[in-house]
C-alpha cells in the first residue's frame, strides 16, 4: 500500500516494488532428478588433462512482463526485411524514407549471437541478447558520446582480459558415424583421442575448440564404444579460425573462467558461484549467507572485459521438512493446503548436488519408500537411491515429496516427467515475505550485503588476484594463453549540470540542488499548481479518532502553505474496522462532487485495501488515499507526514508539484511503459502506459492493458498510444511533434521481440491518427537489473559517483546506442546505475540532449522530492501496473486517466 504509509516519501525506499526474482539452474547444469521421477544423472566426468566440457548453446530466456514473440498477426515478412536492406546506423536504427512503413523500417534490425556466457553458467542473467546493426553505407558515423558536463574519472567493476599475441581459436565441427545421440558418450569418445588433438580444448557436443591447428583440415579417428562392439568414426573438420574478439570466443572465455572459479574453490549454485568456506551464519534468523561473485566476459567498445560483482546467496538453515512440521503443528487439520500455498513458487536448494529447483506442488500420496524406474528399467525406492548414489540416509520415511515441473528447455531435451525431491534434503533459498517485512532481519542482513564502494572494489581486486596465487588456476590460464589485469578499468565520465527545481505559480520559484539532488527541506510552500480540496470524505474507526483529528488539524495547517484551498471534510467515524463498514461508508456518503476519499486504516490488511481501491477505481471513480494509523500516531512527525500526504492528494486530484526546465522548442510527449504480473490470474501481465500531456512534463494520462501473449500486449499498446495522442491534442490543440518512449520491464531475452514486433506496431499507431502525421520519435529501453558498478575517487577513497554522472564509453557496447546514468544518491552501500539503450531514433536529439532529457525526467517523480533511478514516466507506469496487478485486476475507469490516482 504505497499511498498508505509514507506519503510522498514512499517511492524512495524501494524505488521499484514488485515481484522478486527467482534463481534457476542454467541450461548446462545436470538436473538432480531428471527424466524419470527420482533418478539423477550421474555427474559428467571431467575430461582428462585440460579438456573442458562446454555446454551447448541454448535459447534466450524470457522474464518479467514484456512481450513474447507473437503469432503471424504481427510477423515481418521476408519482403519487408529485404526492403530495409539500405537502412543503417552505427548505433541507433535510423528510419527509411517516409514512404516506407514503420513495420518495414523496424525489420532492419537483426539479432546477433550470444555475447554472454550462454550455457556457461557464469553470466549474472543468463544469455545476453545483443541487437546488431549493419554497417552504415550512406550517412557518416555518428558519435554516441556526449560532450557537455564536468569531466570526471570513475572506476568500474570491469577488468581487462588479455590474450597472447596472435591468439587464435580454431573451431572444428565434429561428426560421429554412426550417429551418437548421448552427449556424455560423445565427450568420452572424443576424449579418447586427446593426445592427438592436444590440450587445452573445449567441446560442446558438436563443435570443438582448440588453440592449435591440426595438421590436416579434416582428421578422422576410429574408436570402439565401451557399451557395445560398434566402431565409431569421428570426423573433425576445420571450420574457422576465430580472433579474440569473436562472439564465439566470448562463450569459450566464459567456459574457461567457470573452470577457473572451480579451481580456486568456488561452487556453482544456480547461475553464479559462491565460496562455501566463507559462509556467514545469522543464527537468530536461521539464515546462512554465502558470499560469491557474478561474472561475465563480453566484448565492449574496444576491448574484451571481465565484469565481476559481489553477490550473496541467502539460504535457510532449516530444511523444508522442518517447515512442513511447523506448519502441521500450527495449522492443524488444514495444514496440507497451507503448505502448498506457502511452498508453491519457492526455490529450494538440494544438499547433495547444489542445484536449485522451483517447487510447483507437494505430493502427499508418495513418500521416500515409493519406487521409480531407473533408466535401465530396474525399480528402486527413493530412500535406497539416495543411499546408493549420495550416501544419504533419509530419517523420515513418511514425508511427502516435493514436485518440480521440468523447465521448457528440459522438455525440449525430452525430459517430460515431474522431478520429485525429498523435503529433508532441501533448503529454501531467499527471503520469505515475512522476513522482507521484518526490520530486524533486513538490518542484520544489510551489515553484509550493503557494502561501500571501497569494500566492493577491495573484494573484487582480491578476487582477481586469487587466480595467479592459485597454482592450478594459474597453470590453466597459461595453457589457454589468457590473463586478467589486476586493477579495475578507469573511465572518463561526465557529470551533468545540476537541475533547478521550479515551483510556485508558473514555476516562478527556483530551488537550487545540492550534491545529493534532494529538495525535501526546500519544498514547504507554493506548489506548481494546486487543486482546491472542497468536497472530501474522511473515514476512520473510533479507535483512531484522536489520531484522525490530530492529522486533520495538521493537514489544515500545512495545506494552505502549499497553496491548497481546503474545506472541512465530511467525517465518518466507524464502530468497527470491517471491510464492509469502510465500503458502506464510502457508498453512502459519496456524491458526484466528491473529490477525494481519505481512509485511515487501523492495520495493514491487503483485502481491505484492495476492496477500497476496487470501489474507488472501478465502481465509483474517485481518487482515494489510504493511511495506516501508526503513520500518524506520533505528534513529533504528524506535521511532516501531513505535508507529504497533502502533496500526494494534490497529485491525485490533477495538481502538479514541481518541474524542471525543459528546453525543447518542439511540442513533446514522453511515454513510460512498464509491466507487472497479475497476482489473480496466472500467466497474465498488466502493461502500464503513462504519457505526459504538457510542455513541463508534469501532467500525465494513463491507461493499462492486459496480456497473456505478446500479441495482446502489442494490440493493447496501440490502443493506449491512440488514446494518449487524442488526449494530447484535446489539451494542447495539436498533436505532439516529438514522441520519446521509455520502455521498462524488458529482459534480455525479450529485447528482440520488443524490437521486431512491439516497436513497429506502436510506431505504426501514428499512421492511424492521420495520414500526414509522422512525429519525430525515439524509443529507449530502460534496464535496471544490471551488475555494472561505478565509483569515484575522493581524497584517496572510493565513493559513489555524484547524481548526473554519465558513462557512454569503454563499457558500453560497440553496436548499440547506449549509455549508463547514475541519477540518484544513496546513503548506504554502492549505487546501482541504470542502462539506457536507444533502439530507435529519428527524434533529432543529439546524444547530449538525449542524456540530459533522461536525467531531467528522473527529477519529476512526485512521490519523492529527489531524483530516482528511472525516468518518472516509467515509475508512474510501474505504479499503475502494480496497483492493477495487485489490487484491481481490471483497468481503472477512464474518468481517472488524467490524474495520478495510482500514487
Amino acid at each position: 500500500m504505497a499511498d498508505s504509509q509514507q506519503g510522498v516519501g514512499s517511492g524512495r525506499a524501494r524505488g521499484r516494488g514488485g515481484g522478486r526474482g527467482r534463481g534457476r539452474a542454467s541450461a548446462g547444469q545436470q538436473q538432480g532428478l531428471p527424466r524419470r521421477p527420482g533418478e539423477a544423472v550421474p555427474a559428467t566426468p571431467m575430461p582428462s588433462g585440460d579438456a573442458e566440457a562446454m555446454p551447448a548453446p541454448g535459447r534466450g530466456r524470457t522474464r518479467g512482463g514484456a512481450s513474447q514473440v507473437p503469432g503471424s498477426g504481427a510477423a515481418i515478412s521476408m519482403e519487408q526485411r529485404a526492403a530495409m536492406a539500405e537502412s543503417y546506423h552505427p548505433h541507433a536504427l535510423r528510419p527509411m524514407p517516409a514512404e516506407a512503413p514503420p513495420t518495414a523500417q523496424m525489420a532492419a534490425l537483426s539479432v546477433g549471437g550470444a555475447q554472454g556466457a550462454e550455457g556457461g553458467g557464469v553470466s549474472g542473467r543468463g544469455r545476453q541478447t545483443e541487437l546488431r546493426y549493419g554497417e552504415q553505407k550512406a550517412a557518416r558515423p555518428i558519435d554516441k558520446r556526449g560532450k557537455k558536463g564536468k569531466p570526471v574519472e570513475v572506476l568500474t567493476n570491469c577488468f581487462r582480459m588479455k590474450a597472447a599475441d596472435q591468439w587464435l581459436l580454431h573451431q572444428y565441427s565434429v561428426d560421429f558415424s554412426p550417429v551418437v545421440d548421448n552427449p556424455r558418450a560423445r565427450h568420452a569418445l572424443l576424449r579418447a583421442h586427446s593426445e592427438i588433438l592436444g590440450t587445452p580444448m573445449a567441446f560442446d557436443g558438436m563443435m570443438l575448440f582448440l588453440l592449435r591447428r591440426l595438421d590436416e583440415p579434416v582428421t578422422r579417428f576410429q574408436t570402439k564404444r565401451r557399451d557395445s562392439d560398434d566402431i565409431i568414426t569421428i570426423t573433425v573438420a576445420l571450420k574457422n579460425a576465430l580472433p579474440p574478439t569473436s562472439p564465439t570466443c566470448m562463450q569459450v572465455y566464459n567456459i574457461i573462467f567457470r573452470k577457473i572459479l572451480g579451481l580456486v574453490g568456488f561452487e556453482q549454485i544456480g547461475r553464479n558461484y559462491f565460496n562455501p568456506n566463507a559462509k556467514r551464519e545469522i543464527q537468530q534468523h536461521k539464515i546462512q549467507l554465502l558470499p560469491g561473485f557474478i561474472t561475465s566476459i563480453l566484448q565492449y567498445e574496444q576491448e574484451v572485459l571481465l565484469m565481476a560483482d559481489v553477490s550473496h546467496k541467502i539460504l535457510r538453515t532449516e530444511t523444508v521438512l522442518d517447515m512442513l512440521a511447523e506448519i502441521q503443528q500450527t495449522k492443524g487439520a488444514g495444514w496440507r493446503d497451507v503448505a502448498k500455498r506457502v511452498l508453491a513458487g519457492e526455490i529450494v536448494l538440494t544438499k547433495y548436488n547444489n542445484k536449485t529447483y522451483r517447487v510447483d506442488d507437494i505430493d502427499f500420496n508418495i513418500d521416500p519408500m515409493n519406487t521409480f524406474d531407473k533408466l535401465d528399467g530396474t525399480k528402486i525406492t527413493y530412500a535406497q537411491y539416495y543411499r546408493d548414489a549420495y550416501g544419504l540416509n533419509i530419517s523420515d520415511l513418511g514425508q511427502p515429496l516435493l514436485v518440480s515441473n521440468p523447465k521448457k528447455r528440459d522438455q525440449r531435451r525430452g525430459m517430460i516427467d515431474h522431478i520429485h525431491l525429498i523435503p529433508e534434503l532441501c533448503t529454501l533459498t531467499g527471503l520469505s515475505e515475512a522476513m522482507r517485512s521484518d526490520f530486524h532481519v533486513m538490518k542484520d542482513l544489510s551489515v553484509y550485503t550493503r557494502i561501500t564502494p571501497n569494500v566492493r572494489m577491495k573484494e573484487l581486486t582480491n578476487f582477481i588476484g586469487s587466480f595467479p596465487r592459485n597454482q592450478e588456476a594459474s597453470t590453466y590460464l597459461q595453457k589457454w594463453q589468457v590473463s586478467f589485469e589486476a586493477q579495475p578499468v578507469r573511465i572518463n565520465a561526465r557529470i551533468m549540470d545540476r537541475e533547478k527545481i521550479l515551483t510556485g505559480h508558473q514555476g516562478k520559484n527556483e530551488i537550487s540542488l545540492g550534491e545529493n539532488a534532494e529538495w525535501s527541506r526546500d519544498l514547504r510552500k507554493d506548489l506548481l499548481s494546486c487543486i482546491g480540496l472542497h468536497n472530501w470524505l474522511l473515514i476512520y474507526t473510533a479507535r483512531d479518532s484522536k489520531n484522525a483529528m490530530e492529522f486533520l488539524n495538521a493537514f489544515n495547517t500545512v495545506a494552505p502553505r502549499l497553496g491548497m484551498e481546503t474545506r472541512p471534510p465530511l467525517i465518518c467515524e466507524l464502530r468497527d474496522d470491517r471491510t464492509e463498514s469502510f465500503i458502506r461508508a464510502i457508498r453512502q456518503n459519496l456524491s458526484p462532487q466528491t473529490q477525494m476519499v481519505v481512509c485511515i486504516l487501523p492495520t495493514i490488511r491487503k483485502d481491505r485495501y484492495d476492496a477500497i481501491k476496487k470501489f474507488c477505481c472501478l465502481e465509483a471513480p474517485v481518487p482515494s488515499q489510504c493511511i495506516v494509523g501508526r503513520t500518524i500516531n506520533k505528534k513529533q512527525t504528524v506535521m511532516s507526514v501531513a505535508t507529504k500526504i497533502a502533496m500526494q492528494i494534490n497529485c491525485k486530484m490533477g495538481g502538479e508539484l514541481w518541474t524542471v526546465l525543459i528546453p525543447s522548442k518542439m511540442l513533446m510527449m514522453v511515454v513510460g511503459i512498464d509491466s507487472y504480473h497479475d497476482s489473480a490470474t496466472r500467466g497474465r501481465s498488466v502493461g502500464g502506459f503513462v504519457a505526459s500531456m504538457n510542455h513541463d512534463l508534469s501532467r500525465y494520462f494513463s491507461r493499462c492493458t492486459f496480456q497473456h501473449t505478446g500479441q495482446e500486449l502489442i494490440d493493447g499498446l496501440k490502443v493506449c498510444m491512440t488514446s494518449a495522442l487524442r488526449k494530447f491534442k484535446e489539451i494542447n490543440g495539436k498533436l505532439p511533434e516529438r514522441v520519446i518512449i521509455y520502455r521498462d520491464g524488458v529482459g534480455d531475452g525479450q529485447l528482440p521481440a520488443v524490437v521486431e514486433y512491439e516497436l513497429p506496431q506502436v510506431i505504426d499507431t501514428f499512421r492511424m491518427i492521420g495520414t500526414d502525421y509522422s512525429p519525430k520519435c525515439a524509443v529507449v529501453v530502460v534496464k535496471k537489473r544490471i551488475n555494472n558498478r561505478f565509483c569515484s575517487l575522493n581524497q584517496g577513497n572510493l565513493v559513489n559517483p555524484s547524481p548526473g554522472t554519465v558513462i557512454d564509453s569503454v563499457v558500453t557496447k560497440p553496436d548499440l546506442y547506449d549509455f549508463f546514468l547514475v541519477s540518484q544518491s544513496v546513503r548506504q552501500g554502492t549505487v546501482t546505475p541504470t542502462s539506457y539503450n536507444v533502439i530507435w531514433d529519428n527524434s533529432g536529439l543529439a546524444p547530449d540532449s538525449m542524456q540530459s532529457l533522461t536525467y531531467k525526467l528522473t527529477h519529476l517523480y512526485f512521490n519523492w522530492p529527489g531524483t530516482i533511478r528511472v525516468p518518472a514516466p516509467c515509475l508512474y507506469a510501474h505504479k499503475l501496473s502494480f496497483l492493477v496487478g495487485q489490487s484491481l485486476h481490471k483497468e481503472a475507469r477512464i474518468e481517472l486517466a488524467d490524474r495520478l490516482f495510482f500514487l
